[in-house]
């Protein structure tokens, strides 16, 4: 039996139930293998009275410390953060909160390896508590973990010396892994983990042709990397005036992306529909023609591989694991980072528009089941490896 520890700040919860689902669908998948055990560590961080009164805080102090999710025991123990002053600090002081509430639970339940499913804090942490318990550890690289925090002043050494003394790493993508070796995280250590997709219930469906009306979705946080805005000035310029578009997704940049909208005079055929649960995105991306995503930089796209299972074509940037998802011209294709590109691609999806069985079957060599089976075996070889 491998008994797995999973440590994860990226994990759903009563405030924020879509936090990290790539997370916890790898994870439900992982602790659903006969040979495995599982328990989940999803630390809440907070600050200091009285800004953990703050309404972006006040939901996440309230969470249970314990509680049984989808079947899982998840442990949410709160650590320190110190808002816009210690990022750089926020691996150690997490880690120094972590360590007792592991060491309790070890006693209970005595894991073999800690899983840890980002890079920073998650990755640095676990470095602390595997070596302090005296049990390997792996570290899983999403992509934003490696492009972002793998350059950030004060940082990057730590994930690099992480990523150096762990045991095993993991890439979502060939792209990442090379990413990962720039940044001189060892090559020998870097197995590709490509992500996982329900094909039962992310399913190609029959649709209207586009004609002139055209349905663009696009899926992901509205943060200035994934190129909404780009997406919304491509609308404009299609030579569709009945096209529309939908922004499924939450965050900083809506306002900017709604004040976009209204300047291009595209209200009506904008629309906003916030994060939803996972299980509304098979209908919304099957609805469409195209998934729209002119993002900056990825390791692999969930939202890239779901819409493609759904039939739905896919127009996104050459960056991260694009070519490796996007392998085939039914998939979609792979456009600059401007406007112009963004419409030049989907007007050529559109023009030959392919049958939504042939788009899905770029995504059928990605399940949860075998990434699973991958995770158990290179969990498992960490534990076997001699110390």
């Amino acid at each position: 039996m491998l008994r797995v520890l999973t440590l994860s700040t990226l994990f759903p919860n009563a405030h924020r139930p879509v936090l990290g689902g790539f997370v916890a669908r790898q994870t439900l998948a992982l602790a659903a293998r006969p040979g495995v055990e599982l328990e989940v560590v999803a630390p809440v961080g907070l600050p200091l009275w009285p800004l953990s009164r703050h309404p972006h805080y006040a939901p996440l102090a309230a969470l249970p410390a314990e509680e049984e999710w989808h079947g899982l025991k998840v442990h949410r123990p709160r650590f320190r953060v110190w808002p816009r002053l210690g990022q750089r600090r926020a691996a150690r002081d997490m880690a120094a909160v972590l360590l007792p509430v592991l060491g309790d639970i070890r006693a209970r339940f005595p894991f073999d390896v800690i899983d840890a499913e980002f890079f920073w804090p998650d990755g640095p942490a676990a470095m602390r508590l595997a070596e302090a318990l005296g049990v390997p550890f792996s570290i899983k690289a999403r992509g934003s973990d490696i492009h972002l925090w793998g350059r950030a002043p004060g940082i990057a050494g730590q994930v690099v010396e992480a990523g150096r003394r762990a045991g095993g790493l993991l890439a979502v993508s060939e792209a990442l892994k090379r990413d990962m070796v720039a940044l001189g995280l060892p090559a020998e250590k870097i197995r590709v983990h490509y992500t996982g997709i329900d094909l039962d219930v992310f399913r190609a469906a029959e649709r209207p042709p586009p004609g002139d009306a055209p349905r663009l979705i696009s899926v992901g946080a509205l943060i200035e990397r994934k190129g909404q805005g780009i997406a919304i000035e491509a609308l404009a310029r299609l030579p569709f005036a009945e096209a529309t578009l939908t922004l499924v997704g939450e965050g900083p940049a809506r306002p900017r992306l709604e004040a976009l909208a209204r300047r291009l005079g595209l209200e009506s055929r904008v629309r906003f529909l916030g994060s939803r649960p996972h299980e509304e995105l098979p209908a919304l991306l099957a609805g469409a023609h195209v998934m729209v995503l002119p993002t900056m930089s990825e390791g692999l796209a969930n939202a890239w591989v779901e819409a493609m299972a759904c039939g739905t074509p896919v127009v996104t940037c050459d960056v991260g694991g694009a070519r490796e998802a996007i392998d085939r011209p039914a998939a979609g294709r792979l456009v600059a980072r401007t406007p112009e590109a963004v419409v030049a691609g989907i007007v050529d999806v559109l023009r030959d528009y392919p049958a939504p069985a042939e788009v899905r079957a770029a995504a059928e060599r990605f399940s949860w089941a075998a990434n699973a089976e991958a995770l158990e075996a290179h969990l498992a070889a960490l534990v076997r490896a001699p110390v």
